[in-house]
């Protein structure tokens, strides 16, 4: 990696990505002929926010419900009626190997050979951040044995997914411990293009990851309140939200999901409206967020359709709303709604529920501002309208721990809708909020999700899982493939 055989920074869906293909520099002087940490960092965090931001974007909205195949169209059927195939994750799988972990791998040896602890810590932080979303997606992963490259292991197998929780826990831990005993400025400076290489919010960071993490083993044996208790006792959180804003409105430089999904040099627009689950529950609530979430119809309307019901209509995309993300929208790894939604959890689970209800409050908060500064929300509309006593979001302590933790999640939900799709959608695994319900049953106004009404599954079953890559199967005869999208994650625990 430390020759000219190694590209680290080209656009891909207006990104940098990784890529393994040899380049002559004499016809192209942009491009370096030496890598540095720093370049191969902005290179991880650019291509982490291709993935997140682009197909895990795309994957989330069909399965939190918060758009659906439009009608005339049909390129995302197989993801609306759960019938995902085993060719479907292999760009995103190798991505996050061969581009993220490959290239914070790269930082890292650079990083302890020069004794920067500030760069290693910043490294291990999106390292850890990576390996929890591969398992929270696709259960036990490979992990010891893997990123050995050519020269090594190329049949690396998987691990469990809660030893490699567990091993990130530690190793967050001692990355940590390491910068404070010896601090070091990290050498990759602005090429952090999430902090700027400020090692007090990534260390925010690390403890707010920690609490995430921590709050998946909630229905595990696992579970560990004293560390959770430890960390709502210390309070060092994020303080500002940790997104890649680096887009430009020129083609190629654009948010990804735009840039594939919503611009007419990609898809154009034509696959994605408003399903009813989030659509209604905004408009039974009266709730302003819908107008930032989608963009209005051709008419000026906001119109949604039942999840999975395009081909029971003649008409396009455009007679509906549509997901509101635009050339420059940012892609959110956390944010401090997240963070505060988290505490909140986190405190009606193991400290009886003191404090949960500011840390709610607090949590509707930040996502209206995230949807004020980034998707056009009026600056005049106001959380606590919805959050004060008497409000359509009032928080009720009841006690119980199950209807308490609803009420969250919901909002959890509900407030980060095109911010963190994909994380919305893993933790209704988790916590199986919103409830999938009969069609026919629902109750949007309360935060419901239906079967997909072209769902090949039965019931009101969902996907839980992904399928391991086929090309990653067909080459390892370690990793054996799932059997069903029905099989659990570790930490799926929650009876259904």
């Amino acid at each position: 990696m430390k020759n000219i055989n190694k590209i680290l920074i080209v656009f891909v869906l207006g990104l940098f990505v990784s890529c393994d293909e040899k380049l002559d520099i004499n016809t192209d002087p942009n491009y370096p002929g030496e890598i540095n940490a720093g370049l191969a960092l902005t290179s991880a965090e650019s291509t982490l926010a291709a993935v997140v931001g682009g197909e895990l974007t795309n994957l989330g909205g069909f399965y939190a419900q918060y758009h659906t195949q439009a009608p005339s169209a049909s390129q995302y059927e197989n993801i609306d009626s759960y019938n995902l195939n085993t060719a479907y994750a292999n760009t995103p799988w190798t991505q996050l190997y061969a581009g993220v972990l490959t290239d914070l791998k790269f930082v890292t040896e650079q990083a302890n050979a020069s004794n920067d602890t500030g760069t290693a810590l910043i490294a291990e932080a999106l390292r850890a951040y990576t390996f929890q979303l591969l398992v929270d997606l696709f259960g036990d992963v490979p992990y010891t044995e893997a990123l050995q490259g050519t020269s090594g292991n190329i049949t690396p197998k998987t691990d469990s997914g809660q030893a490699i929780y567990a091993d990130l826990l530690t190793k967050l831990d001692a990355a940590v411990a390491a910068y404070n005993a010896n601090p070091s400025t990290p050498s990759v400076g602005t090429q952090d293009v999430i902090y700027g290489a400020s090692i007090s919010q990534w260390i925010k960071f690390v403890n707010t990851l920690k609490l995430k993490m921590y709050i998946r083993m909630a229905y595990t044996s696992q579970a560990n309140p004293a560390a959770v208790n430890a960390l709502l006792t210390e309070g060092n959180f994020i303080t500002a939200d940790a997104a890649f804003k680096n887009f430009a409105t020129s083609a190629n430089k654009r948010n990804p999901f735009y840039e594939t999904f919503l611009s007419q040099t990609g898809l154009g627009d034509v696959n994605h409206v408003a399903s009813n689950a989030l659509h209604d529950f905004y408009n039974e609530n009266s709730d302003p967020r819908l107008e930032a979430v989608y963009r209005a119809s051709a008419t000026g309307t906001y119109t949604s359709i039942p999840q999975g019901s395009g081909n029971t209509f003649n008409n396009t995309a455009t007679a509906y709303a549509r997901p509101n993300i635009g050339p420059t929208t940012p892609v959110f790894f956390i944010t401090l709604a997240e963070s505060n939604f988290l505490q909140a959890e986190a405190l009606i689970r193991y400290a009886g529920g003191t404090g949960a209800k500011a840390k709610y409050d607090a949590g509707v908060d930040a996502s209206f501002s995230i949807y004020k500064e980034f998707y056009g929300l009026d600056a005049t509309e106001d959380a606590t309208t919805f959050t004060n006593a008497g409000g359509a979001y009032e928080f009720q302590s009841t006690g119980n721990v199950e209807t308490d933790v609803r009420q969250v999640i919901i909002q959890k939900w509900a407030g980060l809708a095109y911010i963190s799709t994909i994380e919305t959608y893993i933790e209704s695994t988790r916590t199986k909020f919103p409830e999938v319900v009969p069609t026919g049953t629902q109750n949007y106004s309360v935060g419901n999700r239906i079967p997909s009404l072209i769902s090949v599954f039965t019931g009101t079953d969902v996907p839980s899982i992904l399928f391991y890559p086929d090309d990653e199967v067909s080459r390892n005869p370690n990793i054996t493939q799932h059997a069903t999208l029905r099989e659990n994650v570790w930490w799926d625990k929650k009876p259904e």
